[in-house]
């Protein structure tokens, strides 16, 4: 675990890797500070004992008392695997000797769905927890941009959307607690915060699961990224990376316009909701698909897939008397000039 010593700085200059790291996390955590005399704004950081998280642990430690930020680490023992209750204590222990207070939050992890996804979940609800019994305005995730470049691979693997290929936001806001979920280190390689932790240091502790080929993420990592950079070349995780941030741009600025266009062409209907079917047409299909996806996901809670999302829009661009559509959760069938969405019974 980490020596007490900077040894980054004790020749008179900062290792590159943790002045980036560092870099990073400032400009993150710089919109946090409060007003002079207020009281100091709170954020956790998940560790997890490995490069990412430990180097970003290290950076909040240093930054974040220059800010007037207090920081707390929080490492998440998900049980999966044998002595990962040592492995936890022994994470919160390097942040400790970096000077924050640690934790140790044991979850059980749910047997419903993929590992991954049920290690997930559990995960980010015990750091919503901690977050809301802590006061933390925000929590601080150890992303980097190789993880996002894999998040973007995998969406277009699968075909699912734009939505899917924005990868991960650098800040987005928690729906239920309004905490801030914050990844400072999208724009750093991993192999930078595994440079920045040996500059400082620090021993970061490799989890088998980040070899495991079962897992698909493992297998974009270790196979498919490494092939796409040698048969095209440097930078793929990078082009990766900025089409994220290309496509979040364009999507933000569809929510502004999907917001202004339902406020002139949603009204409620008895069970559900119900939308201008002459508006509608009168938008462009990207404009129009997104309105009929949104409407479903705020009334509903249901995310249409693309070819559901096409069959409701046949009934404003090719309307010849369809029957009611069924979607999950709702129904979906043109009255007259309208477009209605009902509950199922």
């Amino acid at each position: 675990m980490p020596e007490t010593a900077d040894h980054s700085a004790h020749r008179g200059r900062l290792d590159p890797a943790v002045a980036a790291v560092r870099s990073a996390v400032r400009a993150a955590l710089t919109p946090l500070r409060g007003e002079p005399g207020a009281a100091e704004a709170r954020v956790l950081v998940a560790l997890s004992g490995g490069a990412d998280s430990l180097a970003l642990t290290a950076a909040v430690a240093f930054e974040a008392p220059r800010l007037g930020i207090e920081a707390s680490a929080v490492v998440v023992d998900h049980g999966l695997q044998d002595a990962s209750a040592a492995q936890a204590e022994a994470a919160a222990g390097a942040a400790r000797t970096l000077g924050l207070t640690a934790m140790v939050v044991p979850v059980e992890v749910a047997a419903d769905g993929g590992p991954e996804a049920a290690a997930r979940d559990a995960r980010y609800g015990a750091l919503r927890a901690e977050a809301e019994r802590t006061g933390a305005v925000a929590v601080l995730l150890g992303h980097t941009l190789d993880d996002q470049a894999e998040t973007v691979l995998l969406g277009l693997a699968r075909g699912s959307g734009g939505s899917s290929l924005m990868g991960m936001a650098p800040v987005r806001a928690d729906e239920t607690s309004g905490v801030l979920w914050m990844r400072p280190l999208l724009a750093v390689r991993r192999e930078a915060t595994r440079a920045a932790c040996a500059a400082e240091g620090l021993a970061p502790w490799d989890d088998p699961h980040n070899a495991d080929p079962r897992f698909a993420r493992v297998r974009v990592r270790n196979r498919v990224l490494p092939l796409l950079e040698d048969e095209l070349g440097p930078g793929v995780a990078e082009a990766l990376a900025r089409t994220a941030e290309q496509l979040r741009e364009d999507a933000e600025a569809f929510r502004d316009m999907i917001d202004e266009t339902i406020e002139d062409i949603v009204e409620h209907a008895e069970a559900g909701i119900s939308v201008s079917v002459a508006a509608l047409a009168a938008n462009p299909a990207a404009l129009r698909h997104r309105v009929i996806r949104h409407v479903v996901q705020s009334e509903f809670g249901v995310s249409l897939t693309r070819s559901q999302t096409l069959e409701v829009a046949r009934l404003v661009t090719d309307w010849h008397g369809q029957a009611p559509i069924d979607l999950p959760g709702c129904l979906a069938e043109r009255r007259g000039a309208r477009l209605v969405f009902t509950a199922r019974a």
